[in-house]
């Protein structure tokens, strides 16, 4: 590797993603790929990458106080990854950090910004970093400390109250474990766990879903299990989806919005890979995937194509379906932790948007159901406009539906005191399981 490669690189990453809008997971994983660091430089490379797009709001108001000239964009993200590292990672020495630094402005600008790089490190090392606590106004101190744009805190408390919100916000800034769901029809889940703790991987049950491990130590993309589709990586509350469809053999079923595929594959197994499932996506490519990932799993009674799911009256008939999940596109504020660049992406008006997209939607797919048959609908967002709303607002115009009556009984022992347990659904904060935020409820056709 070339000399201060590991943190230039981080710097470019930075600006393609932050300047340019590159997804960060695709972006990282493709450079990683190309450069060939070894599992060390990777896992600082993420940290700092990741890191830094989950604090840039904050790293922001740092640097106001240093620097009161326009910076170039790559000078600027040097500048804050190196804020990043001096503020939160306690196992990177200040004067490595303002080494490389000053050494990368040099290789990257001229003389004087590599003497304002240093000159501005220095200071920050010298005086410390502005004390957050004397901000008065609480919602822009919530903001300034967990680094949410302060439109999306105002928001979440008013919805929520300060003390949830304040804790979601905290939370999106630390990691979440993984956890895989086994294929039921090539392990158990029992063999499975036995299987990663041999290797060496620190594994326990979920106690949101059966089929769900979490893993607190190792790298399951490694493992044997992953590599030969025994297990495949979904979060916990993803997984309450499927199972909550309360899908069984035999079943005609829908999955309106299906990519990347984890829910529709779950509910394939759910059914043992008997009856039909019909997967949709807007996309063909992501349809495609869908197929993909099913025949990884060797589940073959699911068939995916791309659709508008606002359309599919137009191909099925009336009642066709037992079982419909529709997983509605949405403002994905519930999965912040993995994916943190989202929320300065996203404005009030999305939300507002996004949740009209949604009520039609449901308003589309739900005469396809059954009468008797149940309709699940998700989001992994934290909004009530794209939740609670916009169920209290279909069953208002649909009278022939309701809310399911064994929703909150048939949810797992855990779940059923979540906070955000409500007549209207399910919201799960981030904090709640240590999971992403998600919500759910399932409905019933009566007539």
């Amino acid at each position: 590797m070339k000399k201060y490669e590991l943190r230039d690189t981080a710097v470019t990453l930075l600006s393609r993603i932050g300047d340019q809008g590159g997804y960060s997971h695709l972006l990282l994983d493709k450079t990683i790929q190309t450069k060939g660091f070894d599992s060390r430089d990777t896992a600082l490379l993420t940290e700092i990458v990741y890191g830094t797009l989950s604090y840039k709001l904050t790293l922001e108001y740092f640097l106001r106080q240093f620097v009161n000239k326009k910076l170039e964009n790559w000078a600027r993200w040097l500048l804050l990854s190196a804020f990043y590292q001096m503020y939160i990672l306690d196992r990177v020495p200040d004067h490595a950090v303002i080494h490389e630094s000053v050494e990368i402005a040099k290789q990257r600008g001229h003389k004087g910004i590599a003497s304002l790089v240093n000159a501005v490190l220095r200071n920050v090392q010298r005086k410390g970093f502005p004390n957050l606590d004397t901000i008065q106004d609480s919602a822009e101190r919530i903001s300034l400390e967990t680094s949410h744009p302060k439109w999306l805190v105002e928001r979440w408390i008013s919805q929520y109250g300060e003390k949830t919100a304040r804790e979601m916000c905290a939370v999106n800034q630390v990691e979440k474990p993984i956890s895989v769901r086994v294929q039921p029809m090539l392990t158990t889940r029992e063999a499975a766990m036995e299987e990663l703790t041999s290797q060496g991987f620190t594994v326990r049950a979920s106690a949101i879903n059966p089929q769900g491990i979490i893993i607190e130590k190792g790298n399951i993309l490694k493992s044997d299990l992953f590599l030969s589709n025994q297990v495949t990586i979904q979060d916990q509350t993803s997984m309450l989806a499927g199972q909550m469809v309360d899908a069984a053999p035999g079943m005609m079923v829908l999955d309106a919005c299906s990519a990347p595929g984890g829910k529709t594959t779950h509910i394939a197994e759910t059914m043992e890979n008997e009856g039909k499932l019909l997967a949709y996506d807007l996309h063909a490519k992501k349809a495609k995937q869908v197929s993909q990932k099913a025949e990884k799993l060797k589940l073959t009674i699911i068939e995916a194509n791309q659709a508008d799911a606002r359309h599919l009256q137009e191909t099925h008939a009336p009642e066709t379906f037992d079982r419909i999940l529709l997983d509605a596109p949405c403002s994905g504020l519930g999965v912040l932790r993995g994916k943190p660049d989202i929320k300065y992406h996203k404005s009030e008006q999305d939300v507002l948007s996004l949740a009209s997209i949604q009520a039609e939607l449901l308003h589309d797919v739900a005469p396809l159901l059954k009468v008797g048959g149940k309709l699940v609908y998700s989001t992994c967002t934290v909004d009530k406009a794209e939740n609670e709303q916009v169920v209290q607002t279909f069953l208002a115009e649909h009278p022939n539906y309701e809310v399911d009556s064994a929703f909150q009984q048939e949810l797992p022992a855990v779940v059923q005191d979540a906070p955000g347990l409500s007549s209207n659904g399910l919201q799960i904060f981030p904090q709640d399981f240590d999971t992403d935020g998600f919500f759910l409820v399932r409905l019933v056709r009566k007539a």
